[in-house]
């Protein structure tokens, strides 16, 4: 049975997006060696990828480009690679390599995703997602990268949620660039 990992970024303020949207922020301090490996070796073994809409239009415009082949080839391989679901209401098609376009009910199709065999799944961004999944136990595991930020205002990858979730700590690093890597799992 497949497991199912949130990952994000948050600011210290806990923005995963900055105001409009604005993610040019996690880019930053990318010139530490050691965070760089970690990166690379996420992309090489992600499982496959879930999606909403907005940020898999983020991700389908740059990955595939040859921008991102020359600029990072090891992670725009793993990404174009990966296995990848989209769930959207309003897209009609999808063209990035190795992507199904989901337009079921989301906790549903996430509920049949989990159930059939298949390989670990990691949701990249996609607030929305998270905040919709998260109340429903459907996540198993919360990868939270905590960057040395604060925007003041933003979206939070919890937005919407109306009752308290608990979470206990499985275990932490910390990179020289200043960003923590949490990983956190539902505590019943």
């Amino acid at each position: 049975m497949p497991k199912l990992a949130a990952f994000n970024q948050v600011t210290l303020d806990g923005y995963f997006t900055g105001p409009n949207g604005d993610f040019s922020w996690a880019k930053q301090d990318g010139d530490d060696p050691e965070f760089q490996e970690f990166v690379q070796g996420n992309a090489k073994s992600a499982g496959a990828l879930v999606f909403g809409r907005i940020t898999y239009e983020m991700m389908a415009s740059y990955w595939p480009s040859p921008m991102a082949l020359q600029h990072d080839p090891v992670v725009a391989e793993g990404m174009n690679r990966a296995r990848k679901f989209v769930f959207s209401r309003t897209l009609t098609k999808v063209s990035w390599s190795n992507t199904t376009l989901v337009k079921g009910d989301l906790v549903a199709e996430v509920r049949k995703l989990k159930a059939a065999p298949g390989e670990d799944m990691a949701i990249l961004g996609s607030g929305s997602i998270i905040a919709q999944l998260a109340p429903e136990g459907l996540i198993d595991e919360y990868q939270i990268l905590v960057s040395p930020i604060v925007l003041g205002g933003g979206r939070t990858m919890f937005e919407g949620v109306r009752q308290p979730l608990h979470f206990a700590l499985q275990r932490w690093r910390a990179f020289k660039n200043g960003k923590i890597l949490l990983h956190y799992r539902p505590r019943s």
